[in-house]
């Protein structure tokens, strides 16, 4: 889906309900083979007679407490400022809902091949961007839930938001009327001068967060070239590799870091394993990490407020020198301000994509070899329809010349690291899923 592809021409309701600049800068690097799309794989122990009907009604009606999941994103009139989320007069759960059987034999693999496919499958502009799919012939009587949606509706944190709307024991928000009748021209442009304004008003303030965008997106520096880097395509695999959070963070501590730092230091030792069987050496992995502008989000306030950490981290030695001293590194590099960068970022992208280049540098950068997002998920199980979740699987595929990635979310007591690899440059998958787990094994 390209983010020009948006067919409607309506005026807005307040400026909170505009795209982002971090919005814009999604829809700019939706370009290529692979759409800006992200989600989540819930596996629900079920049981038999679960009543997929009921489901659906539980879901149409969680669906309507997140004004979001029934709005789209249009183009404002000319001259009245970034585009709009109004609510969708026509909106058809229908569309967004599908139910399908899982191929034998229902295994997880089967269940992410799924999801790969489902997730990387563009949605339609012109409607809400959000999809569920329902997956039942699982083994054990249990249920998949694929749930997709396009990274413009919002960042990770925001998504969990979203999820948590979705599952049992919210309380419901306040009734609020639908559709909401879209306001005047007069009144969006009006709101749209009013944005520029408080824009000068920031000027003074524009240097400084200039200062502190910079300082976390660090100074690029030459990357050790590798068979990591090469054109992703659209044929892509999903694998889980999961640990016990206690372990990870007991043994993180014990070595002065954080579980983000222990996940990253295992992932360099997995990735140091994948290289050496191709025959090649890099002394260290530059990885890009997500930053969130917030701790956390409402399904009231979605979209996207997420910077960018490039880390140069340490192949070499073992797994807790490694730690020690990616733990320095991230000490040394964290910002003051957490997502200071996306503001930036949505800048220089939006002149790339006007310039058009933005496409070509995505398929041709050197700065990074992977992208490792870490997100602290419910501590607590969750349920739906009286189902406990069993597991969580975060997707975010790869793109541009990345071609393996990984997505992590703590869940229950539970880790779980999504590794995403093009199927065709990436055979040797397994080979990088058993060193993962290897990794996470010592922690224990």
């Amino acid at each position: 889906m390209s983010g020009t592809r948006h067919h409607k021409v309506m005026p807005a309701l307040i400026d909170e309900d505009r795209a982002s600049a971090g919005d814009l800068f999604n829809l700019a690097v939706d370009i290529g083979p692979i759409p800006m799309q992200v989600g989540a794989c819930l596996i629900l122990d079920t049981g038999p007679g679960f009543d997929l009907t009921r489901a659906r009604q539980s879901i149409a009606e969680r669906v309507g407490t997140v004004p979001r999941l029934r709005q789209q994103l249009v183009h404002a009139p000319l001259g009245c400022g970034r585009p709009l989320w109004i609510d969708d007069a026509a909106f058809d759960l229908n569309h967004h809902l599908h139910t399908m059987v899982c191929p034998p034999p229902g295994d997880e693999d089967a269940l992410l091949d799924l999801a790969a496919t489902a997730i990387g499958r563009p949605l339609d502009a012109s409607k809400p961007l959000w999809s569920i799919t329902l997956v039942t012939g699982l083994a054990d009587d249990r249920i998949g839930m694929i749930v997709c949606f396009h990274h413009v509706l919002a960042d990770g944190i925001g998504g969990l938001a979203v999820l948590g709307r979705l599952v049992d024991g919210m309380p419901a928000p306040a009734p609020r009327a639908f559709p909401v009748p879209a306001p005047s021209r007069r009144r969006i442009a009006a709101d749209a001068w009013r944005t520029r304004l408080r824009a000068l008003a920031g000027l003074p303030h524009a240097w400084p967060a200039a200062r502190r965008a910079a300082a976390e997106l660090g100074v690029p520096q030459r990357l050790a070239r590798c068979s990591l880097n090469a054109s992703a395509g659209v044929h892509q695999r999903l694998v889980t590799v999961s640990a016990r959070l206690a372990d990870v963070r007991r043994f993180a501590h014990a070595h002065g870091g954080t579980v983000n730092d222990a996940v990253l230091a295992a992932i360099t030792g997995a990735v140091r394993a994948l290289l050496a069987r191709r025959g090649e050496n890099i002394p260290d992995l530059v990885v890009s990490v997500p930053v969130s502008a917030r701790a956390s989000a409402t399904t009231a306030r979605l979209g996207n407020q997420v910077g960018v950490m490039p880390l140069r981290l340490p192949t070499r030695g073992g797994l807790g020198q490694r730690l020690e001293r990616t733990a320095t590194i991230t000490r040394a590099r964290k910002s003051t301000t957490p997502g200071a960068s996306s503001q930036l970022l949505a800048r220089i992208g939006g002149i790339l994509a006007h310039v058009h280049i933005l496409g070509w540098l995505l398929k041709h950068q050197h700065l990074i070899h992977t992208v490792v997002t870490n997100m602290r998920g419910p501590e607590e199980p969750l349920f739906f329809n009286g189902a406990r979740v069993r597991t969580i699987i975060p997707i975010s595929l790869v793109r541009g010349n990345v071609t393996v990635a990984f997505s992590v979310l703590s869940y229950a007591g539970s880790l779980a690291t999504t590794i995403v690899a093009d199927a065709e440059r990436v055979p040797d998958l397994p080979c990088l899923t058993h060193a993962l787990q290897e990794e996470f094994a010592a922690m224990s």
